[in-house]
């Protein structure tokens, strides 16, 4: 493949200095995302997205949020935000139910099982994010990861009215 910052065609490849950074980003969010996961399966027979979907309700007004906001949290389609659902309400850790002033609506509810299973969990969860993360990281390089993540999540969820994000598919 051609590596060259510009080509013939116009295509703007990218540099050697971006694809280190790209591949090196890209290694250190799949091993990341992989140990939280295996952490968190091990602790309390969960994936990562699940327990981030417990803490979403659990940080919200009355432990409930509706549907589609809490897609929007986790930055993931409905449709498996449902099946997530689903899979958390047979373990008794969320229930649904209806919006009143809304017939399509749902609401997703923390349960007191959940809110144990957050308590007992999140403990090793935090000790693996420290570890993997935040240890090895010098202060300034936190808040500079911090300021990165933001510009480049900021660019990635627009405004403007049909943007095609996943919480809206």
């Amino acid at each position: 493949m051609n590596t060259a910052p510009d080509s013939p065609s116009g295509h703007r490849w990218l540099t050697d200095q971006e694809q280190r950074v790209w591949r090196a980003y890209r290694h250190a969010t799949t091993l990341l995302e992989d140990h939280l996961d295996r952490q968190l399966q091990r602790d309390a027979g969960m994936p990562h997205i699940y327990y981030g979907l417990l803490v979403g309700l659990a940080e919200a007004p009355r432990r409930r949020l509706r549907m589609t906001e809490l897609a929007m949290q986790a930055k993931i389609t409905r449709s498996r935000l449902s099946h997530a659902i689903g899979r958390l309400e047979k373990n008794g850790w969320v229930r649904r139910e209806d919006c009143p002033s809304d017939k399509r609506g749902q609401f997703a509810v923390l349960t007191d099982e959940g809110v144990e299973v957050l308590r007992r969990t999140a403990p090793g969860h935090v000790t693996a994010v420290r570890q993997a993360l935040f240890d090895r990281l010098a202060p300034e390089q936190q808040k500079a990861l911090g300021e990165i993540m933001e510009i480049v999540a900021e660019g990635l969820q627009p405004n403007e009215a049909g943007a095609d994000l996943p919480w809206l598919r």
